[in-house]
């Protein structure tokens, strides 16, 4: 469709409105007298002249109002009435069509607006969504721990346990069922807070050797308890690699990845971690000795409340969250993490973060 401005339209308006008159005047003039010397008619011979003028002139209004009517007013009206129906929630609507650039112009645009308000709708019913799920599932997986706590806590109170072993063995249960719940609080916690966060991550200079050493460290206890190795090496010197990061999130993300490499490593075994640079990032990978992902685990993994039927099930502890919230965060810095499995043996985290 060839699309003219208001301009062009205002010109050609006022043309037709000065010569239609004329044309019906002159052809009135002609067909009255049988000449064109309009100077030299009798005087009753420009009546019906004028008449004609006069019609020719209602005739060009008559033309320009519908014209004005068809691609002016009808596509505004329309684009109101779709304005109404889109905040009614339909967004099931037809746009108007126009020749004039401007209300085309003004048309294209809304249809821009439509489509980035009914994606915005469409992410932030599917986040709502996906929070009161998350929410559900965290505060079902509560209930497990907080029952076998209380549980273990009414058998220290009533006296069950009478030796000094099963005391000790019932303060451990109850040591370890509050550590789950520090983690599923703790997960849920990142999770709600990164979901919320509306300014931008507060990225400082650190040292991303120390921001893993860090994560090692945090994860020495429940490694020693299962007699697990976590053999770190770096190919740079610990003061080489700087980054801009938030150091919190950062080490969040590092120690729910060794976190998860911990927990599904049988006991006696080690966890490898590797770090070095490339170019303008550094690359880490963690390996464990569990059994490695299965097809499904590596499609699904990293996403929120996934835990596989076996080895990542709910018996380990977790909320299903700590790779999600690792992913997350990595990909805030600008960076990625994927999973895929080691040809000999085991599930591998890899990542990188740009300087």
């Amino acid at each position: 469709m060839r699309r003219l401005n208001i301009r062009t339209s205002f010109f050609l308006s006022l043309a037709l409105l000065l010569l239609l008159p004329w044309i019906f005047f002159v052809t009135a003039f002609l067909l009255a007298t049988g000449s064109l010397d309009i100077g030299g008619g009798q005087p009753g011979s420009y009546v019906v002249t004028h008449i004609a003028a006069f019609a020719g002139l209602l005739l060009a209004f008559l033309i320009i109002g519908l014209r004005i009517r068809r691609y002016l007013l009808d596509p505004l009206e329309q684009l109101g009435a779709a304005a109404r129906r889109i905040a009614g929630g339909d967004w099931d609507i037809e746009l108007p069509q126009s020749a004039v650039r401007e209300i085309a112009e003004v048309r294209d645009g809304f249809e821009f607006m439509v489509n980035g308000l009914q994606s915005s709708s469409g992410k932030q019913a599917a986040l709502e969504e996906e929070r009161r799920f998350v929410i559900a599932a965290v505060a079902h997986d509560l209930r497990t721990p907080l029952f076998a706590l209380r549980g273990y806590l009414d058998g220290l109170e009533q006296g069950i346990a009478r030796t000094p072993d099963q005391v000790s063995k019932y303060v451990a249960v109850c040591k370890e069922k509050s550590s789950q719940l520090d983690r599923l609080v703790e997960d849920l916690f990142t999770f709600t807070r990164m979901e919320y966060r509306e300014n931008g991550l507060s990225k400082d200079k650190c040292n991303f050797y120390e921001i893993v050493q860090k994560a090692i460290d945090s994860l020495g206890p429940q490694a020693q308890q299962k007699q697990i190795t976590i053999h770190a090496g770096f190919q740079f010197e610990p003061g080489e690699c700087l980054i801009r990061a938030d150091v919190h999130l950062l080490e969040r993300a590092i120690s729910n990845v060794l976190d998860n490499a911990v927990r599904h490593t049988p006991a006696h075994s080690r966890v490898v971690l590797e770090c070095r640079r490339e170019k303008d990032r550094v690359v880490f990978t963690i390996q464990d000795s569990g059994p490695g992902f299965t097809p499904e685990e590596l499609n699904r993994i990293f996403e929120p409340l996934y835990r596989g039927e076996q080895s990542r099930s709910r018996a380990t502890g977790g909320a299903g969250l700590g790779l999600t919230i690792s992913q997350r965060i990595i990909r805030q810095h600008g960076g990625e993490l994927a999973a895929s499995n080691h040809s000999d043996g085991g599930a591998v985290l890899s990542g990188w973060i740009p300087f």
